[in-house]
């Protein structure tokens, strides 16, 4: 279904409802610059660290696409839980798993700041963390660390501002030119920016790795970028 969430007057800020989970893959590939190979690099790195045994945790699954790809590729025997918050989102990729056969993956609706976590070889979170004041994102990434193992991986995918403000203002202007490009009009892309106002609050580069590495990782750097949007892999 395509996605017209924007396409009229806002009357909230985003949330991920009914009508967005309806819509979210292709609001996913018409929206995040470079969607489909970033996720490469994270079922990449993913499959790397998974053994016999292994757990690996997606947190804000949304649709599970990537864990329906992992699991494809799975050589090995491992657990894949899929942890999002929201029932809309979760219905949609249980309908998803059924219809691809992820019989594999496992999805629960919990709050990842609380949720219980056993200890892993993978944590992912694709354009997760942003939507997490900064007040309590740090200690979800301490968590995080905690809950892996050693040499364990926690592949995160997050949009990125800049400190410069000249380049920041550019990136900008470049991402939503590829909206545009992809079919939103100047109307949904100033909708979707005033709906995310105040809800989806990135850090830079820099702000990413040092949080990671305050953290408890020994280790992080950027695997993926296009203009702001990266990709990080972070090592206990």
């Amino acid at each position: 279904m395509n996605d017209k969430v924007f396409a009229k007057p806002i009357k909230k800020q985003f949330e991920f409802d009914e009508e967005v989970a309806a819509v979210f893959d292709d609001m996913l590939s018409r929206s995040v610059p470079f969607y489909k190979e970033s996720q490469n690099i994270t079922e990449f790195f993913a499959l790397k660290s998974l053994n016999d045994g292994g757990l690996l945790y997606d947190l804000g699954s949304s649709t599970a696409s990537l864990l329906i790809n992992i699991s494809k590729k799975l050589t090995c025997e491992a657990t894949l839980v899929g942890l999002d918050n929201s029932e809309a989102m979760l219905e949609q990729a249980r309908k998803k798993c059924v219809a691809l056969g992820a019989s594999n993956v496992e999805l629960e609706n919990a709050d990842i700041l609380e949720y219980k976590y056993k200890e892993a070889d993978v944590f992912v979170s694709n354009y997760t963390l942003q939507f997490i004041r900064p007040l309590v994102r740090e200690e979800l990434v301490k968590k995080i660390a905690s809950s892996l193992k050693k040499e364990g991986v926690f592949i995160f995918s997050e949009k990125v501002i800049s400190h410069h403000s000249k380049l920041n203002k550019d990136l900008i202007e470049c991402y939503y030119d590829f909206k545009k490009d992809n079919g939103y009009s100047e109307f949904e892309i100033s909708q979707k920016r005033e709906a995310l106002e105040n809800v989806l609050v990135p850090y830079s580069e820099e702000e990413n790795i040092k949080m990671a590495k305050n953290c408890g990782f020994r280790h992080c750097e950027v695997v993926f970028r296009w203009a702001n949007f990266a990709t990080f892999i972070a090592i206990k």
